[in-house]
């Protein structure tokens, strides 16, 4: 036969009343624990030192004073010879002047100074411009120097010569030149040129003229 409990053993009658009891209690412990005041009594304060300032203070650059030069030495005194006096001459001034004397012509009138020679005009530009052969025939003189052709040297030479009345090239000069060889060929194939003068009011007249001569290597 199986055995029943008894009535005051049986726990599950106050099971709910015992959990209602306990969920009220904790309410009331929470309640009163957030109502405490937790803070500490002391208070904690933090003392920051001051750190200290440096000031810099500006320095003014000062200028320094020249001073002025020291005057210059007087000049040493030079001993200067006492002035002597000129004792006064005796003049004849009862001579008479003889009219019918003849002056001394020995010397004569005085030469005439003598005239620099002008230099004769050189003309630019003239009615009838001497006759060269042109740029051709100078060309045509000109040899190529044999070193300047091995070293590869090339470029135009001008130059600038003057015509005179006879023809002949004077006063040659290189008024734009490549190297020293090919400006002294130029130069004495320009001299052997045999020309026409040029002519200004059918006068024959110096002329001065240019003329390239160009070197090209092939």
């Amino acid at each position: 036969m199986a055995m029943r409990k008894e009535e005051g053993a049986d726990l599950r009658k106050w099971y709910r009343l015992f959990v209602q009891v306990g969920l009220t209690l904790s309410l009331l412990i929470l309640v009163v624990a957030f109502q405490l005041n937790y803070r500490p009594s002391d208070t904690f304060e933090v003392n920051l030192q001051e750190q200290e300032t440096v000031e810099m203070e500006e320095i003014q650059q000062t200028e320094q004073e020249t001073k002025p030069p020291p005057p210059p030495k007087p000049p040493v005194p030079v001993e200067v010879p006492n002035n002597k006096t000129i004792e006064n001459e005796d003049v004849d001034f009862s001579a008479s002047l003889d009219l019918d004397e003849s002056l001394n012509t020995d010397q004569g009138p005085p030469e005439p100074e003598e005239e620099e020679e002008e230099e004769d005009e050189i003309f630019v530009v003239v009615e009838n411009q001497p006759d060269c052969g042109g740029r051709e025939k100078l060309q045509g003189k000109v040899d190529y120097p044999s070193f300047a052709r091995k070293a590869g040297i090339e470029g135009r030479v001008f130059v600038q010569f003057v015509v005179n009345e006879e023809g002949r090239v004077t006063n040659p000069k290189i008024t734009r030149g490549v190297h020293k060889l090919l400006n002294q060929e130029v130069l004495e194939k320009v001299k052997t040129l045999e020309c026409e003068p040029g002519q200004q009011r059918g006068e024959p007249v110096k002329v001065q003229m240019s003329l390239p001569v160009t070197f090209k290597l092939q």
